[in-house]
């Protein structure tokens, strides 16, 4: 057995800055309407993340690559047969990680132009018709119930796969290290700081636009000259 480096520092940055600022739009949600400023905080949080991990897994390292783990049906059926040998996401758990990148990415980009019936207006709510945006209001709630579902799945594996197949998830996602047998695995490359830059300013640049920095500002209240 030899250690070798696993997962990048942004990598591991992203993957547990995204459950703080999942649990904090959940929670702030549940706290009523005084919250919503901070639920919408916590929901640019969530797409900027994600804009960032989108960029990163073309111009990451090793393996946080897409084109590492995003594999076709050949290579999950070879998994589910026992004859995967690699590192990083198994072809399963690509699966796991594509399907919360696009519920996650739903579900934040939906309550962009939501709103809750009563005060509060997703920052691109003038956008669109007060129709569209009482659907996708609609659409955000209900996936709610899709996220925790694929969420309670994810944790599942890590734990079964950490304490039944004695093969720990969580260290490597600290550390960033991990240990393998010999010559199933090299030390992850790339992904420098210029890589990181230009996904952090990808990153910004899109919660810009999702905060409504495109969208006009509304036009002046006529004034009421009086006589």
């Amino acid at each position: 057995m030899r250690t070798i480096r696993l997962w990048d520092l942004p990598t591991r940055c992203f993957h547990w800055l995204l459950v703080l600022a999942v649990v904090g739009s959940v929670a702030t949600v549940k706290l009523g309407a005084g919250w919503m400023a901070w639920h919408e905080r916590f929901g640019l949080a969530v797409v900027g993340l994600l804009v960032f991990r989108l960029v990163w897994g073309f111009v990451g390292s090793t393996y946080a690559r897409f084109a590492q783990f995003v594999r076709g049906p050949r290579a999950l059926m070879g998994y589910l047969s026992g004859q995967w040998q690699g590192v990083g996401h198994n072809p399963l758990g690509a699966l796991s990680v594509l399907a919360m990148v696009a519920l996650f990415g739903f579900q934040a980009a939906s309550g962009l132009f939501a709103n809750d019936d009563i005060a509060f207006n997703g920052p691109l709510y003038p956008l669109v018709s007060s129709g569209w945006s009482d659907t996708l209001s609609s659409w955000h709630r209900l996936t709610e119930w899709g996220l925790y579902a694929v969420v309670g799945l994810h944790v599942a594996a890590v734990l079964f796969y950490t304490h039944v197949r004695k093969d720990n998830l969580i260290r490597p996602m600290i550390n960033g290290r991990k240990q393998v047998r010999d010559g199933s695995g090299t030390d992850a490359r790339g992904g420098g700081w210029f890589a990181f830059l230009v996904a952090l300013g990808v990153a910004i640049a899109a919660v810009w636009v999702a905060s409504g920095g495109l969208v006009p500002p509304p036009p002046p209240p006529p004034q009421n000259l009086g006589w």
